[in-house]
């Protein structure tokens, strides 16, 4: 996987592992319950380009917040294929960094999470 900075500059490979380091110590302070911006875009070309959208969508949703699968599919300009989101969220490679488990049901219940619904309720009590 090719990854950026956040200044959307292409890492070379000699920096990868000091630029990993800074964003692996982000990652550890996410889990202490700092708020943290992680810098890193990866390189998600293979996936198809809803996907991408989806998980675009995502990345937007505020620390804390949450937004429902048919508010996402709204936001892709798709408001009819909230399973096809749900689908973008079981395959997403990146949880944490694309955080779906931001996305929730419109009834205001949990629906899945692809590490599992514990995972799930763990992280958005750790950003209420």
């Amino acid at each position: 996987m090719k990854f950026v900075s956040g200044g959307q500059q292409v890492i070379e490979e000699r920096d990868a592992p000091r630029e990993l380091a800074v964003e692996i110590e982000k990652i550890n302070k996410y889990f202490s319950g700092d708020r943290v911006k992680f810098n890193i875009l990866f390189d998600l070309a293979s996936y198809s380009s809803f996907y991408r959208k989806v998980w675009d969508a995502v990345q937007e949703i505020p620390y804390g917040a949450v937004a429902s699968y048919c508010e996402i599919a709204r936001r892709v300009g798709s408001p009819r294929a909230t399973r096809a989101v749900g689908a973008a969220m079981a395959a997403n490679p990146l949880p944490v960094l694309i955080p779906c488990h931001r996305v929730v049901r419109s009834d205001g219940s949990l629906g899945g999470y692809s590490r599992g619904l514990r995972w799930k309720i763990r992280l958005l009590e750790l950003e209420k």
